[in-house]
């Protein structure tokens, strides 16, 4: 049996091809799962009465932070289940990257690893450092 932290456990195409799958997987789930959120949607609210635009009405709480798009999911929230889905599709390329630097400490490349680190440390700031806890 192969050790997995030896170089040659994993090729480099494989850690390509696993990277694919994960991309191609990612935006197929997070595409079932707006699709799910839509037909739920038109069967909760497709009988009603349609708003009035003249007045703004803001974004309800519920969906603004992700432990509130979790609880109107397992509520089956129409609306919890397509921000869920975003959810999914957002967080596909930033496993990608994750993966990327997985692959490349594997390999002990060391510039990559850097380059890497760096990718996905300006992308966690800029999703989390907006935040008001």
């Amino acid at each position: 049996m192969k050790n997995f932290f030896s170089k040659h456990f994993l090729a480099d195409n494989d850690i390509e091809q696993f990277i694919g799958l994960q991309l191609r997987y990612g935006v197929i789930i997070s595409s079932l799962i707006v699709l799910v959120g839509g037909l739920i949607y038109l069967g909760q609210s497709g009988q009603l009465q349609l708003p009035s635009y003249h007045h703004f009405i803001g974004i309800r709480d519920g969906n603004t932070n992700f432990g509130g798009i979790l609880n109107g999911t397992r509520m089956l929230n129409a609306k919890s289940i397509i921000q869920f889905g975003v959810v999914v599709l957002i967080a596909t390329p930033i496993l990608r990257i994750a993966f990327s630097l997985m692959g490349f400490v594997l390999e002990k490349d060391r510039m990559y690893m850097f380059i890497t680190a760096m990718v996905l440390t300006v992308m966690m700031v800029s999703i989390f450092g907006g935040l008001k806890i």
